[in-house]
């Protein structure tokens, strides 16, 4: 992006995708690294403490982590996979739900500012070495490897004539588009979402220290209204993104393991 000139000697260049190059902190270990690590330790930590000690009448701590816990289990896993099978996914749902939330929170976390799953390769992580390989196991564990793959690419009611070209679409939509579009949702939307607060965040700055026009400084502070009312918007979208995932994890699973029709 080309550089804004307002006043003589005074030049915004807008953030780009450069602004997510974040130098190593030490060695090879970048923010991103750790702010993963962190949040492995957050939800633990915070898991473990709110569910130490359980009461009929819940404390706040106990009810959001057992809100957080049935809305996995029930809203996402259970629906999406069904009641025969679900159970045994609720972990891994779960552990996804919480964090890529948590990780997506980040973005508008202060101090910290910064949501992890903006780095491509996180989502493609879970994608590609989670989710991916979790539901062709159990499809083919299901239905044995040749009904698996009939099931997927040749079900029946096919037209035969049609059969090549669908098995073909099929083939490349659940063995390599599904973990990539999977991976790409969460990952637009964070990067996306991070670069419009810090166009709004920065621009007001600029505006207010660093032009010479007195007129142009009251956007300023319209443009910072513009990026706290973001703020709320982007929150929202943290907290959707990281259903999407687990919803769509949830319901790769269960497709897998359903019967052909």
């Amino acid at each position: 992006m080309g550089a804004l000139v307002l006043t003589e000697g005074a030049n915004f260049a807008p953030p780009g995708a450069e602004s997510f190059e974040l130098p190593p902190l030490f060695g090879f270990v970048t923010k991103p690294m750790l702010l993963v690590v962190l949040s492995v330790i957050i939800i633990a930590t915070y898991f473990l403490l709110a569910t130490r000690k359980l009461k009929v009448v819940p404390s706040k701590g106990q009810y959001v982590a057992e809100s957080i816990y049935d809305f996995s289990r029930n809203n996402i896993a259970r629906e999406q996979i069904g009641s025969r099978d679900f159970k045994r996914f609720v972990p891994m749902i779960f552990a996804l739900f919480t964090f890529i939330l948590m990780n997506n929170l980040y973005g508008i976390i202060p101090f910290l500012q910064f949501p992890t799953m903006a780095r491509f390769g996180f989502p493609v992580a879970l994608s590609v070495l989670v989710v991916y390989p979790v539901y062709h196991y159990v499809g083919i564990k299901r239905h044995g490897l040749g009904g698996y793959f009939k099931k997927e690419l040749a079900p029946a009611g096919v037209p035969r004539l049609v059969l090549p070209l669908f098995s073909v679409i099929e083939f490349a939509e659940k063995f390599f588009l599904n973990p990539l579009t999977l991976a790409i949702r969460v990952f637009a939307a964070m990067f996306a979402g991070h670069l419009i607060l810090a166009v709004f965040t920065l621009g007001g700055t600029f505006l207010l220290t660093e032009t010479s026009s007195f007129a142009l400084k009251p956007v300023s502070l319209i443009a910072w209204i513009f990026a706290i009312g973001l703020t709320f918007l982007e929150a929202f979208i943290q907290v959707l993104q990281a259903y999407i995932f687990a919803l769509l994890s949830a319901g790769y699973i269960g497709a897998a393991l359903a019967a052909e029709h």
